[in-house]
């Protein structure tokens, strides 16, 4: 299993337009082949200036490599997350047992 989370910051304010926009768009990665568990997130602390969380999981690597290369996938990337998202911070992990 791999579990896949990218926490951001958008460019735009909470309860924007733009954020409502891009949250949605978002949300349709759940609807790509091989990805379980999606969860969309806002940040409630304070502990660091990221707002959201996009959060998945996968089978495996190859599942994972797949979502990546995905043409919706790119399409987002393209179309949202270039325009909408300051900054980012990507994790990736598997279980260790």
């Amino acid at each position: 299993m791999i579990q896949h989370t990218v926490v951001l910051k958008l460019k735009y304010p909470k309860g924007s337009p733009e954020e409502k926009e891009f949250l949605s768009a978002a949300a349709k990665l759940a609807l790509i082949p091989g990805v379980h568990n999606f969860q969309s997130l806002r940040q409630t602390g304070k502990k660091n200036d990221f707002d959201y969380c996009l959060s998945m999981e996968f089978d495996n690597m190859v599942a994972y490599e797949a979502y990546n290369t995905d043409p919706d996938h790119n399409r987002f990337v393209a179309t949202y997350w270039a325009k909408y998202v300051e900054k980012f911070l990507e994790l990736d992990y598997e279980p260790i047992i």
